[in-house]
Parts: structure tokens; C-alpha cells; sequence
């Protein structure tokens, strides 16, 4: 085993719908989550043209400077994929024909029921000297190539067969390949409040944390995620340390914290309705089905979520739900009296535990009674009830993502104080 300490990798995009906006490349961020983990360090992160001489530049320049290359993108059956020639003349050899994925790729278009063209035989052609990756996924195989000392890995730019060449081959054999030391850290999710006010909240205990023990303050859209890290993993009872300061500054944040589990806000929410044993029923207006949306991304949604009403005119409110135009007409369409009146009337007509209603203008404009970007959220179960106003300054979509985020916000902080304090 190739023994090291300190373990480098770049990671090489290929692709002018990348450089064009085309395509957002969410492929090197999953790809750095996951090499930080077992401990090698993405010092790169680059963006390249389906072009020989750009490939073989990249290539050239990142293999002077890292460990290890990890390219995804130029893999299809089409002429502007020219990543696996490229890639074998840069290491001196010949195409050959890969017998098991030349049967899978027939066996692929088979099951489909689908023609299959000359050009997708040649997905089965490999470089001769790389170890072929098997990917199950699709019809374009990972190659792993070593060169003096150094690794380089071609995936296929389509995220979920890169994933899964990563978590089934790529991972493992790095790992295997190099004695890695994994990054132990720990996150702590908080919303509510803007960075600066967190970090006077916990100055002091930031002040008295070990050398060895770093934290860092990651904003992100609604929230905020605290990361306490450190590289010394063989440090005796590091992971309890690391626990224990976890736990200090938990404590210290009070209700601004959300989770101790670095989980997405809607899964946090759906962990939490699921363990205290109720559903829940959305009325949404200016989020259009967006609440919704995230929480069915999760599988077993169906346990806590009733269901959704997307009432975006005043008319679908006062039909649907119940809501009074007097309500309307005296609060405002944009309003906690008719967020609320929605509440109630999601609970109701969905038989629902809890009813959550949103309503809001995304834009700049607004009218006589709220301006633009005002955005308002109830919870109400039974007797109990909450209820909050948002002002966002943002455009159309990052304030249905705000909105989004700050009612998820709202109703965990509501089961934690009636539920799970």
C-alpha cells in the first residue's frame, strides 16, 4: 500500500454546456463532500471544454500538482465525447472492446425496448490500459488509469451513475490505494439569526476551544451551519471531545439551534413529525406546492404529509379553505390573519394533526397593506397556534426558497416547544 499522510486531488469537469450556464455542476461538490470524509484534500475544482488540448493541458498541469484526477463529463456516444480517446492516447495506448460491458449495453437497449445505433456499441470501447469501472447505472463505464504514482478516474457526467461508481469503486479503492487519515467533524444546524449574532452568542466558548479543534461558520440560504473539525484523527478520545463541545455550544444557542445531525431542513422536520406520531396538512400560496415538493422528495413522506392545497387566488382560499373575505379584505390577502385562517382550513378539510399555511408577494410589489417580499406563516393544532412575518429582499426564487425554509423553521421550532423540548 502506498503509504501517505497527505492525500491531493483535483477534480476536472468536462463540458461546454458547464462553461456555457448550461448545466450547473453539482457533481464536484457531492464528489468534495465525500472525499473530505475519508481525508483527501480537493485542492481544484475546474471546468473544461470538450477539447483534446484542453484535457490534455488539465491533465498535464493537475498531475504535477495532486495525487489524484477525478474527471466526469465527455463519456456519451456522440462525436463531441472525445474524453476516451483522449485519454488513450495521453497514456500511450490502443481502444480495445470491453466484453462485459459490450453485453451490457445490448442487454440495457434490450430491456427498453429500444433501437440501439453502431454508436452505442462504442460505449464498450475502453482505453487498453485502464481497469475498467462496471457501471450498472448507465452505458458508460468508469476507467481508472495510474501514471507514475498518480491516479486519474473518468466518470460519466450524469450525476447519479458518477455516484455510484463513486460509493461502489472509486471510494473503496482510494481508500485501499492510500493510508488516508478521514476528517473527523461535526455540524451543528441553526437558524433564526444571522452569523454575526451566533458568533457573538458563542464567543467565548469559540475562544476556549483546542488548537486542535477548529470552527468554522457556513452560511447558507435560511440557515446557518456550524462545523467543528479536526485533522488530528489518531488523537486519543478526540471524537468524545469533539461530542462534548458539540454539546456545550448546543446548549448555549438555545432555541437557535435546529439539529445536532447535519440533515437538510425538510428531513429534520420529517424525522421530527414522524416521531412524535403526526400529519400534517399544508395550505401554500406564494410557495405553490414548494413545501410539498421537498418533503415528498423523502421517502415515507406519506407517514407525516396529509397533503397540500395550492390556493393562489383569494377565491381558491375563501372556497377551499374557508377563509372570510372580511379577513381579506380587512388584514390583507398577505396577512398572519388569513396565513392562519389557511392553517386551520388545511387542517381541517386534509384531517390533518396540524395545518401550516403560507402567503406571501415574491416580488417587489406588493400592495396597500404588505410590501413586497413580505411573506407570512401559522401553525395551528387545536387550540395552539403560531404565527410569524418574513420580510425578504431577494429576487422571485431565492424568496420562495427563503420562504420555504423559514416555515419549515417555524414548525420545528413549534413541535420542539409543544412536543420535543
Amino acid at each position: 500500500m502506498h503509504k501517505q499522510q497527505k492525500v491531493t486531488a483535483t477534480l476536472l469537469t468536462i463540458g461546454d454546456e458547464l462553461l456555457i450556464g448550461q448545466i450547473v455542476d453539482t457533481n464536484s461538490a457531492w464528489m468534495a463532500r465525500e472525499l473530505v470524509k475519508q481525508g483527501i484534500q480537493v485542492v481544484r475544482r475546474i471546468a473544461i471544454a470538450d477539447d483534446r488540448a484542453a484535457i490534455t493541458d488539465a491533465l498535464d498541469a493537475e498531475l504535477a500538482a495532486v495525487d489524484v484526477v477525478l474527471m466526469t463529463g465527455g463519456l456519451g456516444p456522440t462525436a463531441d465525447d472525445i474524453t476516451k480517446p483522449t485519454l488513450a492516447d495521453y497514456f500511450g495506448t490502443t481502444m480495445r472492446t470491453d466484453e462485459k460491458v459490450l453485453q451490457h449495453v445490448k442487454s440495457f437497449f434490450e430491456k427498453r425496448k429500444k433501437p440501439m445505433l453502431e454508436r452505442n456499441l462504442r460505449q464498450a470501447e475502453v482505453p487498453e490500459k485502464c481497469t475498467v469501472l462496471f457501471n450498472e447505472k448507465g452505458t458508460a463505464p468508469g476507467m481508472w488509469f495510474e501514471k507514475a504514482g498518480k491516479i486519474v478516474v473518468s466518470m460519466p457526467g450524469v450525476p447519479h451513475e458518477m455516484m455510484h461508481l463513486m460509493e461502489t469503486q472509486v471510494l473503496p479503492r482510494l481508500e485501499a490505494r492510500f493510508s488516508l487519515k478521514p476528517l473527523l467533524y461535526k455540524n451543528l444546524l441553526v437558524g433564526g439569526e444571522g452569523e454575526s449574532f451566533i458568533a457573538e452568542h458563542i464567543k467565548d466558548l469559540e475562544e476556549n476551544l483546542p488548537p486542535y479543534i477548529r470552527l468554522a461558520y457556513l452560511p447558507s440560504l435560511g440557515y446557518l451551519r456550524l462545523r467543528l473539525t479536526c485533522n488530528e484523527s489518531d488523537r486519543e478520545g478526540i471524537e468524545a471531545e469533539i461530542e462534548s463541545w458539540s454539546d456545550k455550544i448546543a446548549q448555549r444557542l438555545g432555541k437557535y439551534l435546529v439539529s445536532q445531525n447535519d440533515l437538510p431542513m425538510p428531513e429534520i422536520l420529517a424525522g421530527m413529525l414522524t416521531k412524535v406520531g403526526l400529519r400534517l396538512g399544508l395550505a401554500e400560496s406564494c410557495t405553490g406546492g414548494y413545501l410539498a415538493h421537498l418533503l415528498t422528495q423523502i421517502p415515507g413522506a406519506s407517514n407525516y404529509l396529509q397533503g397540500s392545497l395550492v390556493c393562489y387566488q383569494a377565491e381558491a382560499k375563501i372556497r377551499l379553505l374557508g377563509v372570510s373575505l372580511k379577513t381579506i379584505q380587512d388584514k390583507g390577502i398577505v396577512s398572519e390573519a388569513v396565513a392562519l385562517a389557511m392553517a386551520r382550513g388545511a387542517a381541517q378539510t386534509l384531517r390533518a394533526d396540524i395545518g401550516l399555511g403560507i402567503t406571501g408577494w415574491l416580488d417587489k410589489e406588493g400592495d396597500d397593506k404588505a410590501a413586497g417580499g413580505t411573506v407570512c406563516v401559522a401553525i395551528t393544532m387545536g387550540d395552539r397556534h403560531e404565527s410569524k412575518t418574513f420580510h425578504f429582499a431577494n429576487d422571485r426564487l431565492r424568496n420562495k426558497e427563503l420562504a420555504a425554509q423559514n416555515a419549515f423553521l417555524l414548525l420545528i421550532r413549534f413541535l420542539k416547544a409543544h412536543f420535543l423540548g
